[in-house]
């Protein structure tokens, strides 16, 4: 019995790790911070395609910055939790999926709640998620008012991921904004400087329970917007 207990253990074993490593393309192994591709992949050489605008002045282009900030919150595993603020900016400890875009932009030296307020304002019929009646508490932070903003004022590119073909995924690059509206629920990330061998890009994002950095063909809603801020 004893023999046939471990044949037992180690084939669920088994059968649990191939389970999380085929699952969403080891979406499993991504929430604990271990990156893994799947095996006999094509290694791709993906160009880097990075504007040398500096806005901050800190040495690091904008689009870097944008997402070394970000991924702090992947580092400190910033707990998912969606709560109204007074004055608008919630604690560094908590946040949501949108909070990890306008922290990315602060760390770049870009604003986007001021931003995204003055254009509220001036402009609240285009804003549907306002409802006529802006609030500069709350705004800013939600997915549909990002996406207006980003399509007005950043550059739209493709929202197709096609897996082996460089150009296809050439454009998607760090610092890119992905937005999925109208699916399981409306969500946005922001496209990593990370890889898998076969050049799929990594998104960090925010959602239960923490920030986490998961390949971008692990997520099944529609992307219905995919943009690049004008740096």
């Amino acid at each position: 019995m004893k023999k046939k207990a471990r044949i037992f253990i180690v084939g669920a074993l088994i059968f649990l790790l191939g389970f999380a490593f085929f699952f969403k393309e080891g979406i499993v192994f991504d929430y604990l911070g271990i990156n893994v591709s799947i095996p006999f992949t094509k290694t791709l050489d993906i160009p880097s395609t990075l504007s040398e605008t500096d806005h901050n002045k800190n040495g690091i282009p904008d689009q870097l910055d944008i997402v070394l900030t970000a991924r702090k919150e992947v580092e400190q595993r910033t707990p998912y939790k969606s709560v109204y603020y007074d004055g608008g900016y919630p604690p560094e400890t908590e946040g949501v999926c949108t909070d990890v875009v306008w922290r990315g932009f602060m760390g770049a030296g870009i604003n986007l709640k001021d931003l995204m307020d003055v254009d509220i304002a001036e402009n609240t019929e285009l804003y549907p998620r306002v409802g006529g009646s802006p609030d500069p508490n709350i705004d800013f932070r939600r997915v549909p008012n990002q996406s207006v903003f980003f399509e007005r004022y950043a550059q739209s590119l493709t929202t197709e991921v096609i897996k082996g073909d460089i150009d296809n995924l050439e454009q998607w690059q760090p610092g890119d904004i992905i937005v999925f509206l109208g699916g399981d629920f409306d969500h946005v990330g922001i496209v990593s400087d990370k890889r898998t061998k076969d050049g799929i890009p990594y998104i960090i994002h925010n959602t239960y329970p923490f920030a986490s950095e998961i390949k971008l063909t692990s997520f099944k809603s529609p992307i219905t917007g995919h943009f690049r801020w004008k740096f």
